[in-house]
């Protein structure tokens, strides 16, 4: 079948654009690497969209949160990631969390479900020359197509690592001293399994998360910063006693009931907590929150197992530690996410810049409604500057520094100021602006089949 577009990349992004490209009658073609018997370091199956880090979307409040408000943008356009979390969900309090497995089975499944849209195991070496062309290749891009990349834009592409957690089987958890709860319990279901640790204990393992056997830079790492949102643990101790139980580790508003007294029945907040959220739809797999990890696996499983209730724990996955790559898109792209030097090829995800499953799926949607307009010779109206997803497009191509471009999550600090507003109402102010504004340019796309 010949194609309108190639997609090269078959991601949480590159899903995405094929599902909004397919889905408006453009005959697709997506490429992916994976299942042709060759994996980039942090995946594990040939599925497409798999979730490599965390399993969470993160928060699904659309009220007062950017990234949940991103969520509610997204389910506004049809969007085939949205869906499939939704399908995939499994409890986690107030943020979006899903089954991997199932999540990407299905995003596969509703593509494969499209005539017009071709999946096709391939590698792809070097940059179309022509054709309309959508890079979502991830931070992971194989090193032949980087380099083409990098021939391409005439310049390197910008590094920094991301650190994957752990995951525990639930059935390996000891309840007699963990607990079931959600911070605070606000209206929440108890989602959260919560394991204490007393000064003694907490003391011991900063000292152990400090003291324990990393993985090895390579010399052409070494320089190569980390994105604050994926930290590893030990580096978070590394910058002071308390800075976990100021994080991933926070006691604040967790009792345990295991420690109650007649003064105090619902117990007492231990000295920190470690928190595990559910992984899958069985409940089986719990994910250690915030713990993502470069210690060597022998000493995570040593170290961890010195958590309270976690004694006797086994490990479903053991943290790791790979190299993630980025444009310098403000530079690089212009404002529809086409590359400067070669009009013909856009990008879309994690390699722009963004940050995040929800933000990179985000950005995967508007590259191909941008793309969907150029082929049918309309004129591309860029989401409102005061939505979430213009708010996240305005930053990755043009309202950055491009000296000190970083990997952003969506956040309000992003969106055009409301000083007139009081800075407790700012947050629902913002999204109820953006809530409005987003109507009329939703009602303006060219609708799907």
């Amino acid at each position: 079948m010949t194609y309108d577009v190639h997609i090269i990349g078959g991601g949480l992004a590159g899903s995405e654009a094929a599902w909004q490209l397919a889905r408006r009658g453009f005959k697709v073609r997506l490429s992916e690497m994976r299942g042709t018997g060759e994996r980039s370091p942090a995946h594990q199956t040939d599925g497409l969209a798999e979730l490599v880090c965390s399993n969470s979307f993160r928060s699904d409040d659309d009220e007062k949160n950017a990234v949940g408000l991103l969520h509610h943008e997204m389910r506004q356009c049809d969007s085939l990631i949205m869906a499939a979390a939704a399908k995939a969900q499994v409890p986690a309090g107030s943020a979006l969390a899903v089954d991997r497995d199932v999540f990407s089975a299905e995003v596969e499944a509703r593509l494969s479900e499209l005539p017009n849209l071709t999946i096709v195991r391939e590698r792809i070496d070097t940059l179309p020359e022509s054709g309309l062309t959508i890079v979502a290749t991830g931070p992971l891009t194989a090193e032949a197509l980087a380099g083409s990349i990098g021939q391409a834009t005439g310049a390197d592409s910008l590094a920094f690592f991301d650190a994957i957690a752990p995951i525990v089987y639930r059935e390996t958890i000891d309840m007699d001293v963990c607990w079931m709860a959600s911070r605070w319990d606000k209206g929440e279901t108890k989602d959260y399994i919560n394991c204490p640790m007393n000064k003694e204990q907490y003391l011991a393992f900063h000292r152990g998360l400090i003291e324990g056997e990393k993985t090895a830079f390579k010399e052409w790492e070494a320089s190569t910063p980390y994105f604050d949102g994926c930290m590893p643990i030990e580096v978070m101790a590394e910058r002071g006693l308390d800075t976990l139980r100021f994080g991933p580790m926070k006691p604040v508003g967790l009792d345990n009931p295991h420690w109650a007294t007649p003064e105090h029945p619902n117990g007492r907040w231990p000295y920190a907590v470690v928190q595990l959220r559910q992984d899958n739809k069985l409940g089986t797999l719990w994910n250690m929150v915030g713990f993502q990890t470069k210690l060597k696996h022998a000493e995570q499983v040593r170290l961890f197992r010195t958590i309270p209730g976690l004694e006797k724990a086994e490990f479903a996955r053991l943290g790791g530690l790979h190299r993630n790559t980025f444009l310098n898109s403000p530079v690089l792209l212009d404002r529809q996410m086409r590359l400067k030097s070669a009009s013909h090829v856009r990008f879309a995800g994690q390699i722009t810049g963004c940050e995040g499953y929800v933000e990179s799926s985000a950005v995967g949607l508007m590259t191909g409604l941008m793309t969907a307009a150029e082929l049918a010779g309309r004129e591309w109206q860029a989401p409102p500057r005061t939505t979430a997803m213009g708010a996240l497009l305005s930053h990755i191509t043009g309202d950055a520094e491009a000296e000190s471009y970083q990997p952003m999550n969506v956040n309000f600090g992003l969106f055009p100021p409301l000083h007139d507003v009081k800075k407790k109402q700012r947050k629902e102010a913002y999204t109820a602006r953006a809530k409005e504004d987003i109507v009329p340019w939703i009602n303006g796309l060219a609708p799907a089949a």
